[in-house]
């Protein structure tokens, strides 16, 4: 199907936001908001939310990237994932006004947008949204990043025997490595109100926004990436994140041999191919294209 792309400048509090829609010649009614993380602007990595949002116009989705304040081409001080659900919420309506045919909008994010995307629909419960999309979503705490060291770094050099050839031939410092496996067993073992205050809000607003969420979520892991194993790490032995988890109207798919930005063409296309197939399977009723005019 072809489409087009056009460049946009929608006001965010005072600022101007730059965004690009790749709109369809025949939309459907279902458009997708590629929220980015940071830092990094609309384009994305290897080019990755180009080709995502190129993708999904060929497929009739509407598609709009943008950058918030203070990143690529937007005005503004910067900001961090936490503080841009007016961004969000400047970028879906400039979305509507330019594809006024939309009836529902998926949020799409990979790492802190996909955690952003979360914090938005639990401040704000936008009916607009209706479905996430979350590649690796972020939910790093002191606790959380320990726990994965230990289980996914230093059992694995426990095996290697590089390791133990490097330790024997006295060319790894013994007492140093022992001292980090010793602090990340502490951090790994403090309970939940004891890791900093400013640490714990965002993951516990995040969880409860995923299980709260009453439309279709699609949740795809890789499995070559510590802040994926950190997001199931956050999820262990915690009522909200098993609440999530066991959403019925959530999707996951585990990529094992993927980074953390699906960095090859084949991933790319992979996870592009999982989107579309998601959202034709989780929203059928966006099969239905709009007879007018973008």
């Amino acid at each position: 199907m072809s489409y087009r792309e056009q460049a946009i400048v929608f006001p965010c509090a005072g600022e101007s936001l730059l965004g690009v829609v790749a709109a369809p010649a025949a939309p459907l009614t279902t458009g997708v908001l590629i929220v980015v993380g940071g830092p990094q602007y609309r384009a994305g990595s290897h080019r990755q939310f180009i080709l995502l949002a190129r993708a999904l116009a060929a497929a009739g989705y509407p598609a709009l990237r943008f950058d918030y304040r203070g990143m690529g081409d937007s005005t503004g001080a910067a900001r961090d994932f936490t503080a841009i659900d007016d961004d969000i919420a400047a970028a879906l309506t400039a979305f509507h006004q330019h594809c006024p045919q939309l009836e529902r909008i998926v949020l799409w994010g990979l790492c802190d947008a996909a955690t952003a995307s979360l914090l938005y629909w639990e401040r704000r419960r936008d009916a607009a949204i209706g479905g996430l999309i979350l590649l690796n979503p972020w939910a790093r705490s002191a606790a959380t990043l320990a726990r994965t060291h230990i289980k996914h770094y230093y059992l694995r050099r426990l095996k290697q025997g590089e390791f133990w050839r490097k330790l024997l031939a006295g060319r790894l410092g013994l007492s140093r490595a022992l001292g980090e496996l010793a602090g990340n067993w502490r951090r790994a073992r403090q309970p939940a109100d004891a890791v900093a205050e400013a640490e714990l809000p965002f993951q516990q607003r995040m969880l409860r926004g995923l299980a709260a969420f009453p439309g279709p979520s699609l949740l795809i892991l890789s499995g070559n990436d510590y802040t994926a194993k950190e997001f199931l790490e956050a999820c262990r032995n915690d009522p909200i994140a098993t609440a999530a988890l066991a959403n019925p109207g959530l999707s996951r798919i585990d990529m094992a041999a993927a980074d953390h930005t699906f960095s090859s063409r084949a991933l790319r296309q992979t996870v592009e191919a999982a989107t579309l197939d998601w959202l034709r399977r989780a929203l059928p009723g966006s099969a239905r294209q709009c007879r007018g005019e973008m």
